[in-house]
Parts: C-alpha cells; sequence; structure tokens
C-alpha cells in the first residue's frame, strides 16, 4: 500500500557548493546526482566503517537526505561538523517525508524496492509494509549496519550501487579501495531465518555450525535477521546444520548479492 516511511527523516542540504562539499564526504559520486536520478550513499568513518547511509535525490538546486529518522540529527550534526566554511545550509525538513509505493523516481539500490520520492507529510504510515517488502529482498539498511562497526563493502553497499571506485577521495575511501583492490572483505551482511519461525535470539549471539564459528547476528526482525558471516568457512558447511544459540537458522545470498559477485 503506497503510503509514507514515518521511521524516515529528511535533510535538506542548498547552497553553491552543495554537491562539492558532498562530493567529499559520501561514498557515492554525486557529480552523476540529477533530478529524477538518485544515489544511494554512506558516510563513513576515517577507517571506512559505515556511519550514515542515505538516500540523495535533487530538485531545484537542493540535496535531500532521505535517512533513518533515530540516526537524524547525529548526521545533520556531523554534516554541520564538516561544513567549516563551505557555502551550503543544512537543516532538518519536518514538512517532509519519504513516500514509497508511488509516483516518484526507482531507488537506485534495487528496482524490485520500486518507487520513492520526497513529499508533504501525510498520516499513512507503510513501515511495515516497507520492512516485510525489504526482508523479502534480503537489503540490509540503516540499523543493520549499526554505527561504527561495519566496513561497507561487508554490507553489501557496492552490489548496491553505493560506492563509486572512479570518484576521488572521501571519508574513508583508502581503506574501501584498498579492501576492493586486494579482495580482502571475508565477511558478508546474509540474511538468516529460523527454522519453524521462532523468534531469532538477541544480536550478538554467535553463528555457528558444530565448532566453526561462522559469525554473529547483528539485527533482528522476529524470525528473520542479518548476520555477519565468514564466507570462506560458511563454504565449508556444506549441509550441515547452523545454529544460533539454540535456533537452527538457514543463511542465504540474496539475488542481487549472488548476481554481483557470481565469478
Amino acid at each position: 500500500m503506497p503510503g509514507q516511511l514515518a521511521d524516515r527523516a529528511v535533510l535538506a542540504i542548498s547552497g553553491v557548493e552543495a554537491k562539492a562539499f558532498l562530493q567529499g564526504l559520501v561514498t557515492n559520486d554525486i557529480s552523476k546526482l540529477a533530478p529524477g536520478a538518485p544515489l544511494y550513499a554512506a558516510l563513513l568513518t576515517p577507517q571506512g566503517k559505515i556511519l550514515f547511509d542515505f538516500l540523495l535525490s535533487e530538485n531545484d538546486g537542493t540535496i535531500f537526505l532521505d535517512c533513518a529518522a533515530g540516526s537524524a540529527q547525529s548526521l545533520l550534526k556531523r554534516l554541520t561538523l564538516y561544513r567549516l566554511r563551505a557555502k551550503v545550509e543544512i537543516a532538518t525538513r519536518h514538512d517532509l517525508g519519504v513516500c514509497w509505493g508511488e509516483a516518484g523516481a526507482p531507488d537506485p539500490r534495487l528496482p524490485e524496492f520500486g518507487l520513492r520520492r520526497i513529499g508533504a507529510v501525510t498520516h499513512t504510515d507503510c513501515s511495515a509494509e516497507y520492512l516485510a517488502h525489504r526482508l523479502s529482498l534480503g537489503v540490509p539498511e540503516g540499523v543493520d549496519f549499526g554505527s561504527d562497526k561495519m566496513f561497507a563493502l561487508d554490507a553489501g553497499l557496492e552490489e548496491l550501487h553505493g560506492v563509486s571506485f572512479g570518484k576521488g577521495c572521501y571519508i574513508g575511501q583508502e581503506l574501501t579501495a584498498r579492501m576492493k583492490h586486494r579482495g580482502t572483505a571475508r565477511k558478508r551482511l546474509l540474511p538468516i531465518y529460523a527454522l519453524g519461525g521462532s523468534a531469532l535470539p538477541g544480536a550478538g549471539t554467535e553463528v555457528r555450525s558444530g565448532n566453526l564459528a561462522l559469525g554473529e547476528l547483528v539485527s533482528i526482525y522476529g524470525a528473520h535477521g542479518f548476520a555477519l558471516i565468514r564466507l570462506d568457512r560458511w563454504s565449508e558447511v556444506g549441509d550441515q546444520a547452523v545454529h544460533a544459540a539454540e535456533s537452527e537458522i538457514s543463511i542465504s545470498k540474496p539475488a542481487w548479492l549472488a548476481s554481483a559477485t557470481a565469478t
């Protein structure tokens, strides 16, 4: 059902240096941002770990950041800290919301996500439907990454079209590029499911197959969730059972990731 994502917020960045300002900060190539052509990107630590992820769109010279509502003020403070003397204005737009499932531009991460746009605040919340759809696609975002806990490539941002390797420097670029070219991203954030449909144990629970540690749970949504998994160890499991505490779980590689990483 079309509606607004009540768990999302909108920041606006305007000014003659808005694009140049963001180009030196975020993972994607802001020069490709245009009306009707949104981008997905993240702001990293200098060590290459995700602080915030967001979608960017442009309209009438203003760049809008579609971000998690719970981290919007922290993102605003971080961007303001980096502003220095840049000729930009950064503000929260409480009059605007994120609308999903109706008119708008295709989500830049996956076409299957449907249409998305920034619009006037409504009272029709479709967050639950959006979450169910996101989990069915196996796409992590926001809370699934934590803050300053996960490398961009481990989180799948490259396959979700959130990282440019052709642009210039940005915060965390050096380590991200090194991981890409050396092939050192051995972990992946993968969707999991508790067999039988029972609720999964809490985040931080170790994922094991017998005596082999595979990773740990990162975020939980009832019987569904995401876990950060060592791919080399998972490849050794074969048909053996995988557990998180007492729960037997299934780990999967979603179609968008499997096709992008096929050899």
